[in-house]
């Protein structure tokens, strides 16, 4: 199996454009490159029951982030931070970067 380039990675400020959790911007906190999703900070919450343990002594339910797929997300423009596409380009260096389409800015 060949490994995808995705153009999202952990750390990106991103935007949902799709789901219930639609118009939700966060921060990637993980990216599952096998199954193509991503888990974005405060996006797609979802009510986890737990059982008591020695970290959480009460249990009950929790609200954790669920993975998204990387289709229903676009990364912000490190500028304007408006929902931009990513394009890659070599730098001065000559080495491969990620650009914001709409700014050409580099996205760090």
């Amino acid at each position: 199996m060949a490994k995808i380039k995705l153009k999202i990675r952990k750390g990106d400020v991103v935007q949902v454009i799709a789901g219930d959790s639609k118009g939700t911007q966060g921060k990637v906190l993980e990216v599952i490159v096998a199954k193509n999703r991503a888990i974005v900070e405060g996006a797609n919450l979802v009510s986890k029951h737990t059982k008591p343990s020695a970290t959480n002594p009460n249990g009950g339910i929790i609200k954790k982030e669920a993975s998204i797929h990387i289709s229903n997300l676009t990364l912000l423009d490190p500028k304007s931070g408006k929902p931009t596409r990513v394009g890659r380009q070599k730098n001065s260096d000559g080495k491969l970067v990620r650009i914001a389409k709409k700014s050409g800015e580099e996205i760090k």
